[in-house]
């Protein structure tokens, strides 16, 4: 029986659709629309809205929530990696920085008003090689 068990498990284990969603959710925030298979965007949904949610009210607990939802590495910067930052370089642990910022400050204060519904799931067919439906996801 399936009693109370509404994700959908996309054929993976439990921390491969964690890590999956994860990344999904980040570049979300980063590109705003990404194209994806339609059951991984109808899951992406499920993770992405509630940290639109969490990111209409910038405080500290909800950006240590959000760093906990995208397992997210926001630790202090070395003098030297923050020269780096400075400079321009995106190694990894500064996208972390840009994508947590671009949630609060951006896609936080845009949805300030709005109720929920802060993705659009837009259909663009079938894919070439396993006919498996595609579409864009993308924020409102």
């Amino acid at each position: 029986m399936r009693h109370r068990k509404n994700k959908t498990k996309l054929n993976r284990t439990t921390a491969h659709k964690r890590a999956l969603m994860r990344n999904l959710a980040k570049e979300l925030i980063k590109h705003e629309t990404i194209s994806t298979t339609k059951a991984k965007a109808k899951e992406l949904k499920k993770v992405f809205e509630p940290l639109v949610t969490l990111a209409k009210s910038d405080t500290l607990h909800a950006r240590r929530q959000a760093l906990k939802a995208l397992g997210l590495h926001y630790n202090s910067l070395t003098p030297k990696e923050a020269r780096k930052a400075k400079a321009g370089d995106t190694s990894m642990y500064n996208i972390d920085r840009i994508v947590l910022d671009k949630l609060f400050k951006e896609l936080g204060p845009r949805y300030k008003e709005r109720p929920g519904g802060y993705t659009r799931i837009v259909l663009s067919g079938n894919r070439v090689g396993d006919d498996a439906p595609t579409c864009f996801i993308e924020c409102v």
